[in-house]
């Protein structure tokens, strides 16, 4: 994703031309047009000749503004964004002259690695869709919710001790489970369906706006486990942005591996508002969005969820031996929230992570919604303090170090490195690996799966074909 752009104001000040309805089609566009004030008064003769000119150039330029507008309607046009991103990437990596810095590698240019990168771009551009920015009234409202939510935080003691925010879910009931045998990419597995049981507090902003989902009132996850009765490990794995199926999760944590041949049992939860739990037009719509009260909703639930998934698994027979969770992307950060809350895990390692989604959007917001939303007192502090009852570095890991462990792409445009750099230091720079690839690299990348399996089997998360596999030596977390 691009680097936050600018917000200071050029020397010579521009005319800003802006949708009336809300912030424009992707982004206002500026033009060193001569205000009124630079032009002579058409009383003199300078003013008689230039006054004219002037008004006919300003309509030109409206009219070049319209059309850009209306091109950024249209996500094949607003694709082509990716190629000066990307150029942009390329120069500011080819002559970055900066002082190393630990845990971050130097990235080499490579044409393949450009290739991903314009993938990102393209994907992140194409997402700019304008029928979803905020119209004008919005800044307003999500500015109040934002307020009142800080206020409301702040009184509980919950920004101070974020975890405390965290209710303890309660557990599963057997009644409660339904299974349903399935099949997709070669597989047969399990799809359990159970009531979630969460609400957001009625006191809370946006509470009625997220209960409102009816889908997402039913938790659900895909579930692959051996037949044998044999004791073995469990890894939860925890899928990224607008996924859900578990086509889609087996391809994305190459589940016939770590299913057949480290002989793991998995459980693939689906998270809020996703696969088919979603609440709009795709898998994920709602969740991620202006209305940052919905991530703070949303991130809550996928922790709840997934801790009541996390019991039910603890109460099979036989017992695991040992209990990971493994996300990538959103299921990254999700791993790395759910390590700082639920005591007792063997294992967290987060792929391709995000770990600050506030600083994400300031970021990848366009120039003059960033703005606005500053001004408006949305992003910046106040996103930034609401959001630490959900975020991953306001609250140290339960999991002891030598069990946590990082991956990242050294091209990600969608997560970029500083988010897997940011957390690796929180995390007291446990094990990392980077890979000169985009967001999704790490699929087809060697060097990513040898490190996955090393992880695994450090931590006790491989069973040999008859052999009991080997608990987890548990350390206090450090």
């Amino acid at each position: 994703m691009q680097e936050p752009l600018p917000l200071t104001p050029p020397t010579t000040e521009p005319i800003t031309q802006q949708a009336t309805d809300g912030e424009g089609a992707g982004a206002a566009t500026t033009s060193p047009v001569a205000s009124p004030e630079d032009v002579p008064s058409s009383g003199s003769p300078i003013g008689a000749i230039l006054g004219p000119v002037s008004r006919q150039v300003q309509a030109v330029n409206r009219q070049v503004q319209a059309v850009e507008r209306a091109l950024g309607r249209h996500a094949v046009t607003r694709v082509l964004a990716a190629i000066p991103r990307t150029t942009g990437f390329a120069l500011r990596t080819a002559f970055d002259r900066g002082a190393p810095v630990a845990g971050l590698p130097v990235t080499r240019i490579t044409p393949r690695l450009l290739g991903g990168v314009a993938l990102d771009e393209a994907i992140v551009t194409a997402a700019m869709r304008p029928d979803r920015f905020p119209r004008r009234a919005d800044y307003e409202r999500v500015s109040a919710e934002l307020a009142e939510a800080r206020a409301l935080f702040r009184s509980r003691g919950w920004l101070d001790d974020p975890r405390s925010y965290h209710r303890a879910p309660p557990s599963v009931g057997w009644r409660e489970v339904r299974h349903v045998r399935r099949w997709a990419s070669g597989l047969g597995y399990e799809s359990i369906t159970l009531p979630s049981a969460f609400a957001p507090r009625p006191e809370e902003p946006g509470a009625e706006r997220w209960s409102a989902f009816e889908a997402n009132r039913t938790a659900g996850a895909w579930v692959l486990r051996h037949d044998d009765h044999r004791p073995r490990p469990w890894l939860v794995c925890l899928h990224g942005f607008g996924m859900g199926p578990a086509y889609m999760g087996f391809t994305a944590f190459h589940a016939a591996h770590l299913h057949r041949t480290l002989g793991l049992n998995l459980i693939g939860p689906t998270l809020p508002l996703h696969g088919d739990r979603k609440g709009g037009a795709f898998s994920g719509d709602h969740l991620l969005t202006w209305d940052l009260m919905n991530s703070v909703h949303g991130l809550t639930q996928a922790v709840w969820d997934i801790r009541r998934l996390i019991g039910w698994v603890r109460d099979q027979e036989p017992a695991p031996t040992a209990v990971g969770v493994f996300g990538v992307s959103l299921g990254g950060y999700t791993a790395s929230l759910l390590a700082a809350i639920e005591p007792g895990l063997d294992l967290v390692l987060a792929g391709i992570p995000v770990s600050d989604f506030p600083a994400l959007f300031e970021a990848q917001s366009p120039a003059v919604i960033r703005a606005r939303s500053l001004e408006h007192g949305i992003l910046g502090d106040p996103a930034a303090e609401v959001h630490r009852v959900i975020a991953p570095l306001a609250m140290p890991s339960l999991v002891a170090r030598d069990g946590r462990a990082i991956f990242a792409g050294m091209g990600d445009r969608l997560a970029p490195p500083q988010q897997a750099h940011n957390l690796w230091r929180h995390w007291d720079e446990p094990r990392l690996r980077w890979y000169p690839g985009n967001h999704v690299g790490y699929v087809w990348s060697a060097k990513v799966g040898a490190f996955i399996d090393e992880v695994l089997a450090d931590r006790g998360f491989v069973v040999a074909r008859g052999e009991e596999p080997a608990a987890p030596e548990h350390r206090a977390a450090s």
